[in-house]
């Protein structure tokens, strides 16, 4: 399949699918555009290293995640339907302009239900990444969001994998009203990671933290000392988090790091077995499969007045996680690199 594959660059979400053409070289020499499950455009990032990444048009939605070995580092769910309105279960679902139903917009905002477009021209990027593996997406509005968000915007979405095999994802989001109105957002990378039994999977980071309780009328609480570990439903938004996050999988020797820039809080969800089966995109048992830690901006919205711009960034690595008297030390992986 040719990388000169490229989607038409329309000016917003729309509501068909975009179209593929082959007028303009994707800018990426390792990104190739190719039909996806029920026909759904996708970009294929593949790094030579081995590496791959797949992501969607519709949503701007991570789906797959591989490291040079081939295996899948993200959760997507066997009942995933990819039939838009629906969003994609699992994957990197973006949550935008708004997170949950903090507000008047359907659950996680529209985002992640629209139909992207291929960016072919994006300002440039200030990054220190040196990744050559990456795509460019773009969102504006359409007639049809004005009227449930009435807000000019354009966020561009850069998808991009560095030369270790890591998954950058940036966001930038600016306010393009021509009215002078400012608005306001919250926002999610809702990362769904794949672990191997969610009951060997602790998460290191968010120990003495506040968080509020998404099963307790988001009521305020101080996390213990101990690292985080699952034998129940949770759904938690921690406040105030650091930078960076360990998610460490003791079956598969495996920590995933998760990085941050701009995005405070860091939301820990498990739907486990009730919630699973009433989900009729997710499998009853796949709970314990798949942990979403979610970098995100919840606790206090974010403004941006006419002009501005506003940028949140998160970055995923996955390390062989060391073993020191039968326990994991994560404090390699936490104040290490």
């Amino acid at each position: 399949m040719s990388s000169e594959k490229v989607l038409s660059s329309g000016s917003g979400s729309g509501s068909g699918s975009a179209s593929a053409s082959a007028s303009a070289p994707l800018a990426s020499p390792h990104a190739e555009v190719c039909k996806g499950i029920n026909g759904l455009n996708k970009v294929v990032l593949r790094d030579p290293r081995g590496s791959s990444a797949e992501v969607y048009l519709y949503g701007a939605h991570v789906t797959s995640w591989k490291n040079d070995h081939g295996e899948e580092l993200l959760f997507v769910s066997s009942k995933a339907t990819f039939k838009p309105p629906k969003a994609i279960r699992g994957g990197i679902p973006i949550c935008f302009p708004q997170f949950s139903n903090l507000g008047s917009l359907e659950q996680h905002g529209f985002a992640r239900n629209r139909f992207w477009t291929i960016d072919t021209d994006p300002p440039p990027f200030s990054t220190t990444s040196s990744s050559k593996t990456y795509v460019d997406l773009i969102l504006k509005p359409s007639e049809e969001d004005m009227k449930i968000w009435a807000h000019s915007f354009e966020f561009r979405l850069r998808v991009a994998l560095g030369p270790g095999g890591d998954l950058l994802l940036t966001s930038r989001i600016r306010n393009t009203s021509i009215d002078g109105k400012p608005f306001s957002f919250t926002f999610a990378y809702h990362t769904y990671f794949s672990v191997s039994d969610i009951s060997e999977v602790r998460v290191e980071g968010l120990e003495t933290l506040d968080y509020l309780d998404n099963l307790q009328n988001r009521e305020r609480f101080t996390e213990q000392g101990d690292a985080i570990t699952f034998e129940s439903e949770v759904d938690k938004i921690y406040l105030s988090t650091p930078t960076k996050i360990a998610i460490l999988d003791h079956e598969k020797k495996r920590t995933f790091v998760l990085r941050k820039d701009g995005l405070p809080d860091a939301v820990v969800w498990n739907p486990w077995d009730k919630k699973a089966k009433a989900m009729v995109d997710f499998g009853d048992e796949e709970y314990k499969h798949m942990l979403c830690v979610e970098a995100a901006a919840v606790e206090k919205s974010i403004t941006l007045k006419a002009g501005e711009e506003w940028k949140g960034r998160q970055e995923l690595s996955a390390v062989p996680s060391s073993y020191c008297s039968g326990q994991l030390d994560p404090q390699k992986v936490l104040h290490g690199s």
